[in-house]
């Protein structure tokens, strides 16, 4: 597929939209509307057993949810994923992590948005202050083991995509990598 236009219709400090034109193999024309969104980072703060969440109502949803700490950089700024992995952990939780294990990468929704995700895994964790954005201030946190875990998912309280793929990540991990 060949990119034959490109014109930005929307943009502000988080995201911008895009409408492509494009030359299909066939030599058909279409378009393309893309959203374009930084690179973002999610954490899985393991203790033992306990999985650290972060409950904050998701405008678009009308909800609020359960989630692994996650985001992107302001502003749409690019810094490494494993640097803004400890910003999110820090930003939401206050928790900090003694080791971060690179996971692997998610793609939020390939057919429409450029936005990928890497997943890491935090253990070694010390409690500290959250430094939470304004956007964050209603987020509430707290420790679930896994068995309440994967009863949130069943329930539908944890509906979070990116939250249940990298949850996957991490048992891929650990059947590869036993303790």
């Amino acid at each position: 597929m060949e990119q034959t236009s490109s014109r930005e219709v929307y943009a502000n400090p988080w995201m911008s939209v895009r409408e492509d034109g494009v030359r299909r193999d066939d030599g058909s024309e279409g378009i393309y509307g893309v959203v374009d969104k930084p690179h973002y980072a999610l954490v899985i703060p393991l203790d033992g057993d306990r999985l650290h969440l972060v409950e904050q109502y998701r405008y678009p949803l009308g909800l609020r949810r359960w989630e692994f700490p996650q985001g992107t950089a302001p502003d749409r700024i690019d810094i490494d994923t494993a640097e803004l992995a400890a910003r999110e952990l820090r930003e939401e939780t206050g928790l900090r992590a003694a080791n971060m294990v690179d996971l692997g990468t998610l793609d939020v929704a390939p057919g429409m948005s450029s936005q990928r995700g890497r997943v890491y895994l935090a253990t070694g964790l010390t409690t500290g202050a959250h430094e939470r954005e304004h956007e964050e201030q209603d987020m509430r946190t707290a420790w679930f083991n896994r068995t309440e875990f994967e009863k949130m998912i069943a329930a539908e309280e944890i509906t979070d995509a990116q939250s249940i793929a990298a949850y996957t990540l991490l048992l891929l991990h650990e059947r590869r990598n036993p303790a």
